[in-house]
């Protein structure tokens, strides 16, 4: 992650536009691509591409930053010119226009802390508008850093009313939800309405030790190895596609206190590393899996 940080920075030094496409891979395509931003006068400074067995293509391209008077007319002859000759499914986002994001968790503060911190570092550049929870505990530490925070309590006769509170206090235009050890499950006509990507951290445990005391139950089987799992929130329960994942060994020394530390610091890290992959577009849907750059 550390390589990847100085990576990002380099570019980071100056204003870019960020290009990701996937169509049915043919030959030129890159050819094609990168003659488009040639003829249009913009130095490619980073790109990645993968080609799957299943014959569709990926691609990102980093390039120096369009002005904002001539980004529309540039997207429509994109549009025109290789999108729909080649069937291209696409979009660009701009460096300098950063990502609306709110995030929401109940009493576990590890996350929320990790991402606070990386936040305020600048390690993950974006504009975040609010952190929500279902208990009050996290109040004074987000106010520290100067960023609202909304207690929206939760139980099962009102579950569709604190939805519908959500969605007012995430308003129209967020661009991204992560859920740092939010422990509520979010109805599918939530997840309409918020039309907008949310990202969930769990144990890698599942779909083993169900339920309560996942650490507990681990402990009893002797587990050798802890994990974490980083995915996009469908409809479907902790089956979104997978963003990012770690392990890390554990032995007969480690007791249930210590596994549960052990886990914490791998969901920090795979929680941030998702978030990251997502702000800064790294990340494409391929049917029930991601494509990470």
């Amino acid at each position: 992650m550390q390589a990847r940080l100085r990576h990002d920075r380099a570019i980071a030094e100056h204003s870019t536009s960020r290009l990701l496409l996937a169509c049915p891979d043919q030959p030129g395509l890159i050819a094609r691509v990168s003659g488009f931003l040639a003829e249009a006068g913009l130095n490619i400074v980073d790109a990645d591409q993968h080609s799957t067995a299943e014959g569709r293509f990926f691609m990102r391209m980093v390039f120096d930053s369009v002005p904002a008077g001539e980004r529309e007319r540039l997207h429509a002859r994109f549009a025109a010119e290789l999108a729909e000759p080649y069937g291209m499914e696409h979009r660009f986002a701009e460096s300098d226009l950063p990502k609306r994001v709110a995030i929401m968790v109940s009493r576990e503060d590890h996350c929320l802390s990790d991402l606070l911190w990386r936040w305020r570092s600048g390690e993950l550049q974006c504009e975040l508008t609010a952190v929500i929870s279902n208990h009050p505990d996290h109040a004074d530490q987000v106010a520290a850093v100067g960023l609202p925070f909304h207690h929206v309590p939760v139980d099962a006769a009102g579950k569709e009313a604190a939805e519908r509170r959500l969605l007012e206090l995430l308003g129209p235009d967020l661009d991204l939800l992560v859920l740092a050890r939010y422990m509520q499950i979010l109805s599918p006509g939530f997840l309409r309405e918020l039309d907008a990507p949310a990202i969930n951290i769990h144990h890698s445990f599942l779909p083993a030790f169900v339920g309560a005391d996942p650490y507990g139950k681990a402990h009893e089987r002797g587990v050798k190895l802890i994990g974490a799992t980083s995915h996009y929130v469908t409809a479907e329960l902790d089956a979104g596609p997978i963003i990012d994942q770690d392990v890390t060994r554990v032995s007969h020394r480690d007791e249930v206190d210590d596994l549960m530390g052990i886990g914490r610091d791998v969901e920090r890290l795979v929680l941030a590393r998702a978030v990251k992959a997502h702000l800064d577009d790294r990340v494409l849907l391929d049917g029930a899996r991601t494509i990470v750059f």
